[in-house]
């Protein structure tokens, strides 16, 4: 052993420091392996705690909630997300099923809360994509696509006019009658609503944009003035009248004389100061948030403030009366049921329904 070591201790120093080399690259490579260990050992962690996240997150999801209005609201929900997977031929066929009335000019359809009737952002199905299949279902492959003859908003339900040409569709006109429920009491109880509407951007932490009111008179030291109207403002008219009420919340019955954007939510929530339940754009012009509602309100519903978010908009066109259109057409008068969550909805908060519907 001590010639073993002699001879080692005598070992030319450029071969001393070549064997302290290799150590040293030999520490070197193992420091850095034992850091990449780590670093990928902790990169699965956070990728296993992710995972974990989003399955709980889905599970939770999936759970369903035992108060009837949130089990309801829930179920509304997860309906809006399936329809944007649903294939459009599938789509078309449940439209065609839903049929409410049809001619040789007009199609009328019942349409579903959460199809958006235009294509944007993150939208894979809309009513004006699926116009060509659904005329070739109707009227055979050689059919010319369809045409709207108004819009809706993606979370109002019920009566949509479609046409099989241009011409009829700019004949139809806005002569619907929408039910809605509001929160507050519109005073007086029945009214006309006349003020030109405006789209304009909101300056906040989250910039968005928004219909709002661009009214023709002002009121200045007390004294009414008119203003130059805003050539950029559509006239936008609505008459409106109370079906029924309490102290924090009405039923009202809506009829647009024009059809602006956004027209009767804007009208209820900036001209009246009463927007619909379940407008969570229009209740607070200043941001985008969940409607903020009374304790009275909640209470009824059974719902608590964090979970108003999942609340439906309230709005539906219920009845349309067409004139006739033709020499050999009648008045055509279409009525679309309330949605169940609208229905539940008037029961809890203790709205009467009028005895004529």
């Amino acid at each position: 052993m001590a010639a073993s070591a002699r001879s080692v201790l005598s070992l030319p120093a450029q071969d001393i420091c070549r064997i302290w080399g290799r150590h040293f690259d030999l520490a070197s490579k193992c420091s850095c392996s034992a850091t990449a260990a780590a670093r990928s050992l902790t990169a699965q962690r956070l990728a296993e705690k992710l995972r974990t996240e989003k399955q709980e997150q889905k599970a939770k999801e999936k759970e369903v909630p035992r108060d009837p209005v949130q089990r309801r609201v829930h179920e509304l929900i997860r309906y809006t997300k399936q329809l944007q997977n649903v294939h459009p031929n599938v789509l078309s066929k449940a439209l065609k099923r839903g049929i409410l009335h049809q001619d040789k000019d007009l199609i009328v359809i019942n349409k579903p809360y959460g199809l958006p009737v235009h294509g944007g952002p993150g939208v894979k199905s809309c009513i004006t994509d699926i116009l060509p299949i659904l005329a070739k279902m109707l009227f055979g492959h050689k059919a010319e696509p369809l045409h709207l003859c108004h819009r809706l908003d993606k979370e109002t339900t019920g009566v949509m006019i479609l046409a099989r040409d241009k011409e009829m569709a700019h004949q139809v006109q806005e002569l619907f009658k929408t039910r809605a429920i509001c929160v507050g009491v519109p005073m007086p109880s029945a009214g006309m609503i006349d003020i030109p509407i405006i789209e304009k951007e909101v300056q906040g932490q989250q910039q968005h944009h928004k219909m709002t009111l661009a009214p023709n008179y002002r009121l200045e030291n007390g004294k009414t003035v008119k203003v130059r109207p805003n050539r950029h403002a559509h006239i936008a008219v609505t008459q409106y009248r109370v079906l029924s009420s309490t102290l924090t919340c009405a039923l009202l019955e809506l009829q647009p004389v024009t059809g602006v954007k956004h027209q009767l939510r804007v009208h209820l929530a900036f001209g009246l100061g009463c927007p619909v339940l379940g407008d969570h754009k229009y209740s607070d012009w200043n941001k985008l948030a969940p409607q903020k509602l009374s304790v009275g309100i909640l209470k009824k519903l059974g719902l608590e403030q964090a979970k108003t978010r999942y609340l439906p908009l309230h709005l539906h066109a219920q009845q349309l009366t067409l004139p006739p259109l033709g020499p050999e057409s009648e008045e055509l008068n279409l009525v679309c049921k309330l949605p169940r969550y609208f229905l539940h909805s008037l029961l809890r908060l203790g709205l009467e329904i009028p005895e004529k519907d």
